[in-house]
């Protein structure tokens, strides 16, 4: 008997499958705007596509009259640089500090419960004192994303070394190989993809400090048009800019994944079997 568990869905089909949900959803957005403005022609809270469009152009195309910047682009480009940091920020020193707790058991009896706990602070709980320590510029956004991320790209990246098999450095010290060349040889490259796929699966954390730092505190950005607009029941804007937000994350992940696959193809013998 064939089970639904053995079946493997080809190329053409798991491109159809996938388009599927996002069809219905569209269609659900459709017709629920159509009703709700049959109902009330003046309804902003689900905008047709043709209005959300519009808006999206003159965003895109016409400067603005205050500042004279095209304002999407201005918002995307002020987003991406302090997620660019903060993420850039995380990996550094996340890879350090697991690394160090991952090789060093006395570092790890010495700093593992700290990092534990600091895991487990919920990073906009600080945000007063982030913008307190550090202002209202963009260094204090930029601390978020990194204080939210970082321990769990340490706890993380330290399980990966530590589950490195015993034998590979036994291997590395019977052949000579120091405790500083063991794990630039033998952990640090094992270690590169585990950051990549850590990396994306801190996008959508990361996004989320972002986007509320930037609502609380800033004058451009992704965040602060949404929440700049909310006050009109901007939805014409909100929903464009959501979606977008959505599409550069998705874009960085598939760009993780690819370059995960593409530097460290060894990684992914066995997916590729």
């Amino acid at each position: 008997m064939r089970r639904a568990m053995n079946v493997v869905p080809g190329k053409g089909a798991r491109f159809f499958l996938a388009l599927i949900p996002f069809v219905l959803i569209a269609f659900l957005y459709v017709t629920g705007s159509a009703e709700r403005r049959a109902v009330n022609p003046n309804d902003k809270l689900l905008p047709p596509v043709s209005e959300m469009a519009t808006t999206v152009t003159r965003l895109a195309t016409e400067p603005d009259k205050r500042s004279g910047t095209l304002v999407l682009w201005a918002d995307t480009a002020a987003s991406l640089q302090r997620l660019g940091l903060g993420l850039g920020f995380a990996a550094a020193i996340g890879l350090g500090f697991g690394l160090l707790l991952g090789m060093l058991p006395t570092a790890s009896a010495g700093l593992g419960p700290l990092v534990a706990v600091l895991s487990m602070i919920p990073p906009m709980a600080i945000l007063p004192v982030l913008f307190i320590v550090f202002g209202l510029g963009e260094l204090s956004k930029v601390m978020l994303i990194v204080i939210g991320i970082t321990p769990f790209l340490m706890r993380d990246l330290a399980m990966t070394v530590g589950a490195i098999p015993r034998e590979q450095m036994i291997k590395a010290q019977t052949l000579g190989a120091s405790t500083w060349q063991t794990t630039l040889r033998v952990a640090l490259p094992q270690t590169f993809p585990r950051l990549l796929e850590a990396l994306r699966l801190s996008l959508g954390p990361a996004f989320l400090f972002l986007i509320s730092a930037e609502a609380i505190a800033a004058e451009n950005g992704l965040g602060y048009r949404i929440f700049l607009v909310r006050r009109y029941l901007a939805m014409d804007t909100i929903l464009p800019y959501v979606a977008w937000i959505t599409l550069i994350a998705y874009v960085l992940d598939f760009a993780l994944a690819r370059l995960a696959r593409w530097g460290f193809p060894w990684a992914y013998v066995q997916e590729a079997r």
